[in-house]
Order: C-alpha cells, then sequence, then structure tokens
C-alpha cells in the first residue's frame, strides 16, 4: 500500500493539455544571482524549543549553489554550523553583529530586523 509521502509531488499549474505528444517539463528553471549590491538580506534572530538560538539571513535571490556558497562563507568566518535552503541562512548562535559587517565588507545590502 503506497503512502501518500510516496507520490510524486507535481508543481504547476497544468492539468490537462490537448495537444498530442505533450511533455511537461517539472525541472526548475535555472535562477541567476543578482549582484550583492542589488541584493536586500535582513538578519532574524530565531528562538527554537530547548534555548536553542540561531541568526536567520533572510531575503536573498538566486541559486541554491550561490546562497550554499555565501552560508560556506559565514559559517567559516563565524567559526559555527548552520544550513542553507529556500532563501535563508541559518546560522548557530546570535552572531547578527559579526553577520552584518561581513555581509556589508562584502557589498550587500543588509539590516537587522525584528526585535
Amino acid at each position: 500500500m503506497a503512502k501518500k509521502n510516496d507520490f510524486k509531488k507535481i508543481t504547476g499549474d497544468i492539468v490537462y493539455s490537448t495537444k498530442q505528444n505533450f511533455e511537461y517539463d517539472f525541472g526548475k528553471a535555472e535562477v541567476e544571482t543578482p549582484a550583492p549590491k542589488e541584493q536586500d538580506l535582513r538578519i532574524w534572530l530565531q528562538k527554537h524549543g530547548g534555548g536553542k538560538i540561531a541568526s536567520v539571513v533572510k531575503g536573498f535571490v538566486g541559486s541554491d549553489d550561490d546562497l550554499k556558497e555565501l552560508a560556506k562563507v559565514l559559517k567559516t568566518k563565524c567559526g559555527v554550523g548552520g544550513s542553507a535552503k529556500e532563501g535563508e541562512i541559518i546560522i548557530q548562535g546570535d552572531h547578527r553583529d559579526k553577520i552584518l559587517g561581513l555581509l556589508q565588507n562584502m557589498g550587500y545590502k543588509v539590516k537587522k530586523a525584528g526585535g
């Protein structure tokens, strides 16, 4: 018996096509990453259960590879772990000031957000 999660997730708005030999492309289009000065990033502080704190950089526009590369640089400079997914970079701990300085030196428009 198949589970709900076993089915391939279909994205897009196409329901039916009358064209013969129609093939829908499920792949994502390659997103071009704008220059750092055209990016508008925000740094948030997130608290998770168990008292864990993380600095979250939101608002990145571009390819997943560029996002992961930027996350790698930030994690290395801060000396901590983290992750990058869905346009967000999560850095373990409260490193907002350090991240702010690093991103500004790289040419990004960035501000602290939240409380």
